[in-house]
């Protein structure tokens, strides 16, 4: 199928054209008709499927030309690059329409943004918090909201925006159109969608966890962190093969140290980002990743959900994730627009049961492979990957001399003593089988 078989009109096909965009993903194909219904959907499909074009198409097509100050179509997404990222895609789309569209996220001035929203808009784009605080100032109305979108909502529930979903649709207006899309399912979202969605129409591209065909995964047992930088630096040193590589950490300090140790051996190739970076800087980090002026790009999960960075080589896994799903978007971010893609784990002992989590969520395993013999294997360690001492029992010795001091305070049987009662009288009375009285003689 190509696009021009969708009912797509010619504003919307000539972007399509421009972007060199022929046919439609599986998703796309199955969801556009559904939305154009107007019924509720949910949309399943793994990442790199295209689903932010999926429900854009559709909405776009729809849209009509409208000078109405506040929005007709809401878009929800949980981290500040989304936001980012999403109004790009629509800026592609509507090349040839007269739509307003605008990104709402923290960490900025919120008064740039109240001037905005004020100047009128038909589509917004948004994070939960950030909607909510506009909201309450009083400039953003609800009312006019026909579509609420929400995007990775995997990755929403996991950073902790039920409670701000909730109330957000709670103001909403009763009758409009919902559309979820994640790439994972579980029982949370099940549960969001049996309160606040109209008999959706359920859009599943592949089961719930199941990976790209065209990502090939390895897996490498890693004894340890200095093994770990040292069989990274192996891998990179293959620039041909290893030509724009995503580099997984499960901290910002992880990410930082391993930044310091390959700077110098890779100057002007490798970049880090992480949530202490400024937002400014982590907004230039994925461009200059994304265009080819680094490349290697070290970061942690904030880059792991919904960002659509072009031909990325290799997805790097120097800590396995504790989540599966996470383990699912990471690997995500490369084999993207049906190109085949790369995906390396390090493993270390301690990791396994994360790595048993993850096959069970993807039904399949992670093909182990031998670690190359010029890999050097370093006997440094991290004071965490120490043999953990038993601790010192300090009432060891406290407890010993209680024990001793109740010991001594025992008394022999024939020099206990029972207090009977009574004195002197009792003694007399015993030996003379009666009362002895001071006038006895």
């Amino acid at each position: 199928m190509t696009f021009d078989q969708l009912n797509i009109n010619k504003p919307l096909l000539n972007a399509l054209n421009d972007l060199g965009f022929d046919h439609p993903t599986p998703i796309q194909a199955q969801i556009f008709p559904v939305i154009m219904s107007g019924k509720d959907v949910v949309g399943i499909a793994q990442t790199g499927t295209g689903k932010t074009f999926a429900y854009l198409l559709p909405l776009l097509r729809q849209l009509k030309y409208s000078e109405q100050q506040h929005p007709r179509i809401l878009i929800l997404v949980p981290t500040r690059e989304l936001v980012i990222q999403v109004v790009e895609e629509i800026s592609k789309l509507t090349t040839y329409m007269s739509i307003r569209v605008t990104g709402i996220y923290g960490g900025v001035n919120i008064n740039t943004q109240k001037t905005a929203v004020f100047k009128g808009l038909d589509l917004l784009v948004a994070t939960p918090g950030r909607l909510l605080d506009l909201a309450l100032n009083g400039v953003l109305r609800f009312k006019t909201i026909q579509t609420l979108v929400i995007d990775e909502m995997d990755e929403m529930l996991t950073l902790g925006f039920r409670s701000q979903l909730t109330r957000i649709m709670d103001l909403l207006p009763i009758k409009r159109q919902n559309l979820l899309f994640s790439a994972t399912n579980s029982p949370d979202i099940e549960t969001l969608i049996a309160t606040f969605f109209n008999n959706p129409v359920k859009v599943e591209i592949a089961a719930s966890g199941t990976p790209l065909l065209q990502i090939i995964q390895k897996g490498y047992k890693v004894p340890n962190f200095h093994t770990k930088i040292n069989f990274l630096e192996y891998l990179l040193k293959d620039k041909t093969t290893f030509n724009k590589v995503l580099v997984f950490v499960s901290t910002k300090k992880i990410a930082d140290q391993v930044y310091d140790l390959l700077k110098s051996k890779f100057i002007g190739e490798i970049d880090v980002m992480h949530a202490n970076k400024s937002q400014n800087y982590r907004i230039n980090a994925i461009k200059f990743f994304d265009e080819g002026e680094f490349r290697v790009l070290i970061a942690t999960d904030i880059i792991a959900r919904g960002l659509d960075i072009k031909d990325i080589s290799h997805v790097i896994n120097f800590d396995i994730p504790q989540e599966p799903e996470d383990y699912m978007h990471r690997i995500g971010r490369t084999g993207r627009a049906q190109k085949a893609g790369d995906s390396i784990t390090f493993i270390m002992e301690s990791d396994q049961h994360y790595q048993y989590a993850i096959e069970k969520l993807m039904a399949t395993k992670i093909p182990m492979v031998e670690m190359p013999e010029e890999v050097v294997i370093s006997k440094l360690l991290l004071e965490e990957e120490l043999p953990q001492k038993p601790e010192k029992d300090y009432l060891k010795d406290v407890r010993k001399k209680v024990i001793k001091s109740t010991a001594f305070q025992q008394k022999s049987a024939k020099n206990s003593k029972v207090n009977l009662g009574g004195s002197y009288k009792r003694i007399i009375k015993a030996k003379y089988k009666k009362p002895k009285s001071k006038g006895n003689n």
